[in-house]
């Protein structure tokens, strides 16, 4: 009966049972005639008495149901749908904002003033990485944007000067085969740029996409940890050949 209002089976199942019976009735003998299983019984007791169709009382230590009367679970019911009827009437649907496009940007003086207007307005968190020598004058704006509360972490290829507290540096291996001159910003977590050297000439991307900004700053702390684990083994690491092949060959 109650499944035709969205109610599940088994509440409607102890729903019409207590509403068949002339006298209130404990979970056991509910058990009895609704059909519901032993071990599922309170559950959908509960839930009932939760969304107020039944009464409840205690008379020797057993607790006992009674269903609303018919024609109170009508106009009670009636009421929630008129209710809910009207809360769809009044309310507005908006979708988020949401920019999933790839933007491409060329020449190194735009993308370089570009990273510097995203980093500006970073409020949350910047990840960092790149070439010391592209990075170094973004340096004084990573220091204020530390100061002033925002998470700062950066990786750079190459010693650089910095008071930031997150800084990680990989010395280059004349074997690495894919140590490419690149530039990675993301920003807030929420937008990225990455730009590289392709053919002498520099190219880049920016987005917001969800996807790419997750597997880019995946990429950054995939980065920052292959940096921190090469520098404390790194004899270990160097002396064994194959592992060493294999390092030289992975893209930081």
């Amino acid at each position: 009966m109650l499944q035709k209002f969205g109610f599940t089976q088994y509440e409607s199942q102890v729903f019409e049972a207590l509403t068949g019976s002339q006298e209130p009735l404990d979970a056991t003998t509910i058990v009895k005639y609704s059909g519901v299983p032993k071990s599922k019984v309170y559950e959908v007791l509960s839930r009932l008495v939760e969304k107020g169709l039944l009464l409840t009382s205690h008379q020797q230590k057993k607790k006992f149901y009674n269903a609303l009367p018919l024609d109170t679970t009508i106009e009670k019911l009636t009421l929630e749908f008129e209710t809910h009827i009207n809360e769809l009437k009044e309310r507005k649907y908006t979708l988020p904002p949401s920019d999933e496009q790839v933007w491409s940007l060329q020449n190194k003086q735009s993308i370089h003033s570009l990273l510097h207007q995203k980093v500006q307005q970073a409020t949350r968190s910047i990840f960092l990485s790149g070439w010391n020598e592209d990075i170094q004058s973004l340096i004084p704006i990573l220091e204020l944007k530390s100061k002033n509360g925002i998470k700062v972490e950066m990786l750079s290829v190459g010693s650089i000067h910095t008071d930031l507290k997150h800084i990680h540096i990989l010395y280059p291996d004349e074997g690495h085969e894919a140590l490419e001159q690149y530039q990675l910003v993301i920003i807030d977590e929420e937008e990225i740029i990455f730009a590289g050297v392709e053919q002498e000439l520099w190219q880049g991307i920016t987005t917001k996409s969800k996807p790419l900004v997750k597997f880019f700053t995946e990429f950054f702390q995939h980065d920052v940890a292959l940096t921190e684990i090469t520098k404390k083994y790194e004899k270990t690491l160097m002396e064994d050949e194959e592992i060493k092949e294999i390092l030289m060959k992975l893209r930081y």
